[in-house]
């Protein structure tokens, strides 16, 4: 389907704030089309620092759970950490476990098997942790849904203490009213709750447990010494569970990945050498897409401990062994993950009425990887995605990714009558049920939704329509001020329309690149890479001909007019600094 383009028209005294600030114009309007408005605002979006975090004391119920946990420390209680098994979880873990060991704390942790256990503590976990003597359970990017599982610990007279980020479960009254429910732990933190007053409700797990453990420090009276301390650990769990990079949680990935690059983390270190990262400078690409992957591969074909362990190793030949392994186990993934994604887009695509919410239906298919699969294909397809595998006997397991507009979480919840389990976002959740229901499921999914023709055509939005002679170095290095990108703070988007193509250069081992030479109607010519060459190529062979397109390889006059999404940067490369565009989307000048 092809993408809508539309320029921002966000307006504000653009000059005004480039004179203030001393920046491009062109940057003065990123920022508000960033919905950073105020001047204050736009300082902190600028030079923000870790003084703007938020304070987590006014976190519902952190009074108790810190409480339960000091005094469990105080007695010399055995405590069990309970996380997630992907990069948030892992991250929690990590940050609550050194915190409390730190502290004398008499702690052990368990992450659950994807497989064995499923997502989440579970009522296997607490007989465990009982029959170890485990008195305090403290959960971390899990268990605000754990409801059998948590009665039981209070069976036992466990003390529990929640700390999750998700959303709490409810029941829809007659009036159509949603009624929230409280799992029966002895303290709930969860930024989700209703009558929870911290101000960032895009924290993620790893960033409720650094709040905690930071307000227990003070609750026992120890000192905080390292503002820094687990800045790694947070931003690599903020980009990874995709939270919105507004506000602390954008300060944290931009501390976070200054202390990347110089970590005192042996296994964080090891696995940065691993990826051939060493001595490079970090962006936030590397932590959402070369260095978190590796840590949840563990927890998708392995099990999660293997991460943790490397993120508490001590050892260095310890820590590159492990770390090799992570990255052995990643490469493992993405075949896997190929593979699961040309199935499931020659599936929809055979389908003769294909349905607007996607169910697909892959038995054979590692459950640890549906949801990225999912995900994969709605980028394909720009549809909610739902991908379901085999579970146990007569069950299925699923992973839902969506788009704009549609809230995949709410809308499991229209059907929880006939879901096993389930959880999640707006953007991602994660769902069972019973194999004979999966039919009815896709049908009600599809019965259910709202979706407008408009909500499901792909947007390509740009925040300036920026003739590409306008380019400077000078502007290229101001973009350094509005990173880190992601989630709520996406990387700037520019355009120009009816650009000519001199020529165009295959590159790269098997050809996968290919250099553009752009021209202007003025005469003006400029470089682009694009690392999608069959992408590019297709478009113009479909939109001006395989001659026209044979002309633009070859370097001969040719009639192809395109224009062209794109972001400016500096290519480096021998030492000459030579402003290009990297090309992010294509449309045929009209």
């Amino acid at each position: 389907m092809e993408a809508k383009w539309v320029v921002y028209g966000k307006k504000a005294d653009f000059n005004g704030i480039a004179t203030k600030f001393n920046i491009d114009p062109v940057i003065a309007r990123i920022i508000r089309n960033r919905d950073v408005i105020l001047e204050e605002d736009i300082r902190d979006y600028l030079y923000g620092t870790l003084d703007m975090a938020c304070d987590g004391s006014i976190m519902r119920d952190m009074d108790k759970g810190t409480e339960i946990i000091a005094d469990s420390i105080r007695k010399g209680e055995k405590i069990l950490i309970v996380s997630d098994y992907d990069v948030d979880g892992v991250m929690s873990n990590y940050i609550l476990l050194d915190g409390l060991k730190k502290l004398s704390a008499d702690v052990i942790y368990r992450i659950p098997d994807r497989v064995e256990d499923g997502y989440g503590i579970n009522e296997k976990i607490i007989r465990e942790g009982y029959e170890k003597g485990v008195k305090t359970i403290i959960t971390c990017d899990n268990g605000i849904a754990a409801f059998p599982a948590i009665e039981l610990a209070k069976e036992l007279s466990m003390r529990v203490v929640v700390t999750d980020h998700h959303q709490v479960p409810y029941e829809t009254d007659e009036a159509g009213n949603r009624q929230f429910k409280l799992v029966p732990a002895d303290a709930v933190i969860d930024i989700a709750r209703e009558d929870c007053e911290y101000p960032n409700k895009s924290l993620c797990g790893a960033g409720v447990a650094y709040k905690f453990i930071k307000c227990l420090y003070n609750v026992l009276g120890v000192p905080w010494k390292d503002e820094l301390a687990y800045m790694e650990m947070l931003a690599l769990a903020t980009l990874c569970d995709v939270m919105d990079l507004q506000g602390e949680n954008r300060v944290f990935v931009k501390e976070g990945l200054k202390c990347m690059s110089h970590t005192k983390n042996i296994g964080l270190k090891a696995l940065i050498k691993a990826n051939a990262l060493e001595g490079k400078p970090l962006s936030s690409y590397h932590l959402g897409f070369v260095l978190g992957p590796c840590i949840n591969a563990t927890g998708r074909l392995e099990k999660a401990d293997l991460s943790l362990e490397l993120l508490m190793a001590e050892d260095e030949k310890k820590a590159v062994d492990m770390a090799e392994e992570l990255l052995a186990l990643n490469v493992s993934r993405k075949n896997m993950t190929e593979e699961g994604v040309k199935e499931a887009i020659s599936y929809v695509e055979s389908c003769e009425n294909r349905d607007t919410v996607l169910v697909i239906y892959m038995p054979k298919l590692h459950e640890s990887i549906a949801g990225i699969v999912a995900g994969r294909v709605k980028e394909h397809f720009y549809q909610p995605v739902l991908v379901l595998t085999d579970s146990e006997e007569g069950m299925v397991k699923g992973s839902g990714r969506s788009i704009e507009g549609y809230h995949m979480f709410d809308e499991l919840t229209k059907v929880k009558d006939i879901l096993v389990k389930y959880g999640g976002h707006e953007l991602a959740a994660g769902f069972s049920l019973r194999k004979k229901e999966l039919e009815e499921f896709r049908k009600r999914l599809n019965e259910n939704h709202s979706l407008t023709e408009d909500e499901l055509t792909p947007v390509v939005r740009l925040d300036v329509a920026m003739p590409v002679d306008y380019i400077s170095v000078e502007l290229v290095n101001q973009l350094k001020l509005l990173e880190p990108f992601g989630k709520g703070n996406q990387k700037p988007v520019f355009g120009q329309s009816n650009l000519g193509i001199k020529r165009a250069t295959f590159i790269g081992k098997n050809n996968q690149f290919i250099r553009i030479v752009f021209q202007d109607s003025e005469g003006f010519i400029i470089e682009g890479v694009d690392f999608d060459a069959n992408r590019f190529i297709n478009c113009i062979k479909v939109w001006f001909s395989e001659e026209e397109c044979d002309k633009m390889l070859k370097g001969m006059p040719n009639s192809i007019r395109i224009d062209v999404a794109y972001y400016p940067s500096i290519n480096d490369y021998g030492g000459r600094h030579r402003i290009q565009i990297q090309p992010v989307m294509y449309r045929k000048s009209q």
